[in-house]
């Protein structure tokens, strides 16, 4: 009998805890996808081409902008902004639509131009 009033208090007080999380939490509001993310990353610009299987991209935020800092003598992207697009991901707002970015808390998509260069990543953490 105690066995089965420890599971059922159990199963009330994980109940309660996910009852109270916010449903309209805002992705793009929280830290939820900073952090390190490895892949294939790559970098083109003219006179310059840096690719790798093996790379790492940390995602940093500052403020309400997203910074990608990436490995390999990879430039960094910085100052990205996103929306929430309803599935727990963000995704970049800039108005171009040859670029996109799509972050989720396990994967970084990535196929970004800027200034003549151009960002790619696929990587997963």
């Amino acid at each position: 009998m105690s066995k089965h009033l420890k599971s059922m208090s159990l199963l009330f007080a994980a109940a309660f805890i996910l009852a109270s999380c916010s449903k309209k939490d805002n992705p793009t509001n929280n830290d939820l996808f900073v952090g390190t993310y490895k892949g294939k990353i790559s970098y083109v610009k003219e006179g310059e081409n840096k690719s790798t299987d093996d790379g790492k991209v940390t995602v940093v935020k500052v403020g309400s902008n997203y910074n990608f800092v990436f490995s390999d003598a990879i430039p960094d992207l910085t100052g990205v902004q996103f929306k929430a697009d309803g599935d727990n991901a963000v995704v970049s707002v800039d108005d171009n639509s040859a670029q996109i970015i799509r972050l989720t808390a396990s994967t970084l998509l990535m196929a970004y131009t800027k200034d003549g260069a151009v960002w790619t990543a696929n990587c997963t953490r």
